[in-house]
């Protein structure tokens, strides 16, 4: 089945883990134009070589599998199997194999997994970056008690069966308020683990967790789970030696970055930040980057002054390479850098859409510190999260449907 980006109907407001922006959006605010260029970026890795870029072209959606419950993430383990690994909501990974879903889930977690609020449960999967050694894979949750939990499992002698028995917590962090969980989890190029965490929820960050170094809430945080009982802090992190810090972040001034990832041949970092009123943004690290990247949350909306409203002090903070107003939706989906085989013309460009419109974007570096972003169509709404497999294709996954969709060019 494909699904056309141009004929598909609207689907708005839909409940979901990463549209939390909704609440607050603002009707009637006039859209920022579809292609911007950031100028207020660090210099960073090229990705499209010198000259006028060849033209993006048309992309759709072609269904693998649906019958999913609430899938919130898709991914693979790098294991040479070419399984896809499928998060659902409630606490269950289910597995794709040969464009089947099997009927015995990987792991089921539910028991210890909070998902009655509608941005909790099950949220983030890395696999260890040697996994089909050692049978390493870690999960980021909300658990019963509310806590937004990072967890290690491990395989057992059967590929397709984890140990649910096996977990053990590596991070938990407190949490009163149901939304802005983050739950993104990724392996860097450098090995060590890179966790999301929102800001804790509410709105508007009422405990200015964004801008406290000393809270876990509102940042990227970079931990090493091969040292240390449960996990060391690489002695690179940037606050590392500041006693009025803590040691594990890596990035600051974040809201709800839904989802971020590392392009796999230059390294960068892109990161969706769903925003509060009135924008959503994209945020650009690139890979030479020695971490401490303040974002600006909560004193800053996109690149617009939040609290206070006007006449911010945004010295020191970096500035979206992307960011769209609350016309053109409400919860931006971060997607990733295409670097698959088969569409060649795709090679480059970092892909990502709206939860609620479906509107999606492709931006690319045209050169060092210079972005290109333009609307290239419109998905189906509730697309929830994108993921890679192995070979660096892309894929989607839709909430409302229980769909799991490969991105293809045309």
């Amino acid at each position: 089945m494909i699904v056309s980006l141009f004929s598909l109907p609207f689907v708005a407001w839909l409940l979901f883990v990463a549209c939390d922006g909704r609440d607050d959006a603002e009707p009637g605010v006039s859209p920022t134009p579809a292609t911007a260029t950031a100028t207020a970026t660090p210099e960073a890795t090229p990705t499209t070589p010198a000259g006028t870029p060849a033209p993006i072209p048309a992309v759709s959606l072609e269904k693998v599998v649906d019958g999913l419950s609430r899938p919130t993430f898709v991914t693979h383990a790098g294991d040479g199997s070419s399984r896809l690994f499928v998060l659902e909501k409630q606490g269950r990974i289910r597995m794709i194999e040969d464009g089947r879903v099997l009927s015995e889930p990987f792991l089921d977690i539910t028991n210890v997994v909070k998902s009655s609020g509608n941005e909790q449960g099950l949220l983030g999967l890395a696999f260890h970056p040697d996994y089909e050694g050692n049978g390493r894979f870690f999960v980021y949750y909300t658990a019963q008690d509310n806590d937004n939990t990072v967890a290690e499992y491990r395989v057992t002698s059967d590929a397709n069966r984890a140990d649910p028995r096996s977990g053990k917590e590596v991070l938990a962090v407190a949490d009163k308020y149901s939304n802005h969980n983050g739950g993104m989890l990724a392996f860097g190029p450098d090995g060590y683990l890179y966790i999301a965490m929102g800001d804790g929820g509410s709105a508007g960050d009422p405990d200015d967790n964004g801008q406290n170094l000393l809270a876990f809430l509102g940042k990227i945080h970079r931990i090493d789970v091969d040292a240390g009982d449960p996990y060391g802090i690489p002695e690179s992190n940037p606050f590392i030696v500041r006693s009025s810090a803590r040691g594990e972040i890596w990035a600051w001034g974040l809201r709800n970055p839904w989802r971020f990832s590392f392009d796999r041949e230059t390294g960068d970092l892109w990161i969706a930040d769903v925003g509060q009123n009135a924008y959503e943004e994209v945020n650009f690290q690139p890979a030479g980057s020695k971490g401490g990247e303040n974002y600006g949350w909560a004193v800053m909306e996109a690149s617009e002054c939040f609290r206070p409203a006007s006449g911010c002090d945004t010295t020191g903070m970096s500035l979206p390479v992307f960011e769209y107003s609350h016309g053109e939706g409400c919860s931006v989906t971060g997607g990733y850098v295409y670097r698959g085989k088969q569409y060649p013309a795709l090679n480059g460009v970092y892909l990502f859409t709206d939860y609620c419109t479906g509107n999606l974007w492709a931006t690319r570096q045209v050169a060092p510190g210079e972005f290109e972003t333009e609307q290239i169509g419109t998905l189906p709404g509730s697309i929830s999260s994108f993921g890679e497999d192995e070979g660096g294709e892309l894929y989607a996954v839709r909430d409302a449907e229980g769909a799991v969709y490969r991105v293809v060019a045309r």
